[in-house]
């Protein structure tokens, strides 16, 4: 009988006891890792600290060599002299200006003076004490955020909510600023403004640049003519106007004092019209000739900071421009903390040298 009956399956859920006991112990073993690395930090950290209250004498000594180094150095060095241009590139010159300036820097670096002074037409003397080129764009937080602004207005609604500004500015080329400014260093007080007026030249007489110049200048220049002609024409329909309203008033015309067009529940006169029309030309005119003044030059001076260059001894670290005393003091002390670090490092090696 007791064959007859069914015999239990075995069940195919999974055991939720099981799987929750799994779970439990991965975050159990995740949370003691976290733990454990913050334990290993918190504790290099008390060692570091240690480590310099230990050497701090040293570090010191290290330091002061560095101002004192700083101090000799600035004293006895040749200086050099900076000299710089802010640029407004009327025109997208910024990729072009950005490799010739580069241009320039590989001549310096091949000692290819002759090309140099080729490029440029100075004097050989001004060719050797020159010592690099650089430029950078010139442009603040504020004008970063209305360029996003204006990028956003140029796509199309549905994308605007997928671009992020910190994407904008990664996409976003130093070159395409509008302002740009070059800088000059040299041993020697050189005739900056000849260099500079050189740099501005070669990028005018670009046969790329000179032709789009060209064209923009006669569109513009047709536009404005054609807004000319039109004020003259309105002017003299508004005098024909002015001119019919006088007399109809002289011979009091009861039938039309004045001419209307009538727009829904409001009127307004012809000569009204032409008038607001003749000031929107006179404007459009005006934006017109503005836009032809700006694109006069290429690419032009907007500012110059001294023609015969000034004294700079700053030094580069990180990208940022140091005094020579803060300079040398970071870097022995830098150096002197290294050397610390690998003298332990090294006492420390030795314990196992004898399980070798």
């Amino acid at each position: 009988m007791s064959k007859d009956l069914p015999q239990p399956q075995q069940s195919e859920e999974v055991d939720l006891g099981q799987l929750f006991k799994l779970i439990g112990n991965a975050f159990n073993n995740f949370f003691r890792f976290i733990g454990s690395l913050f334990n290993k930090l918190f504790l290099a950290f008390v060692w570091l600290v240690f480590f310099v209250k230990k050497h701090i004498l040293k570090l010191v000594i290290a330091g002061v060599i560095g101002i004192v180094l700083g101090i000799v150095l600035e004293k006895t060095s040749e200086p050099v002299y900076k000299s710089s241009i802010t640029l407004k590139q009327n025109y997208d010159t910024g990729e072009n200006l950005y490799n010739t300036i580069g241009y320039y820097n590989d001549l310096l670096k091949q000692g290819d003076l002759s090309a140099l002074e080729s490029v440029l037409g100075i004097r050989t003397v001004e060719a050797e004490s020159i010592l690099n080129f650089e430029i950078e764009s010139v442009i603040s937080e504020n004008e970063k955020l209305q360029e996003f602004d204006a990028y956003l207005k140029t796509l199309d609604t549905s994308l605007v909510k997928n671009v992020e500004y910190k994407t904008f500015l990664k996409n976003s080329k130093d070159h395409n600023h509008q302002y740009q400014e070059i800088t000059i260093k040299a041993k020697e007080r050189n005739n900056f403004k000849t260099v500079f007026d050189k740099i501005i030249d070669n990028i005018n007489s670009n046969s790329y640049f000179k032709r789009e110049h060209e064209k923009d200048l006669k569109e513009l220049r047709e536009q404005a003519l054609a807004i000319s002609k039109s004020l003259i024409k309105s002017d003299t329909l508004l005098a024909v106007y002015q001119k019919a309203i006088v007399k109809s008033a002289e011979n009091n015309n009861d039938f039309q004092a004045q001419i209307t067009i009538e727009r829904g529940n409001k009127s307004s006169t012809k000569e009204f019209d032409l008038y607001t029309k003749d000031l929107q030309l006179r404007k459009e005119l005006v934006e017109i000739e503005r836009e032809i003044a700006d694109k006069e030059h290429i690419i032009e001076i907007t500012s110059s900071k001294q023609d015969s260059g000034t004294i700079d001894n700053s030094k580069d670290f990180l990208g940022k421009s140091v005094s020579p005393k803060i300079y040398y003091v970071i870097i022995l002390m830098g150096l002197t903390f290294i050397t610390l670090l690998c003298l332990r490092a090294v006492k420390f090696l030795e314990r196992y040298k004898d399980k070798i």
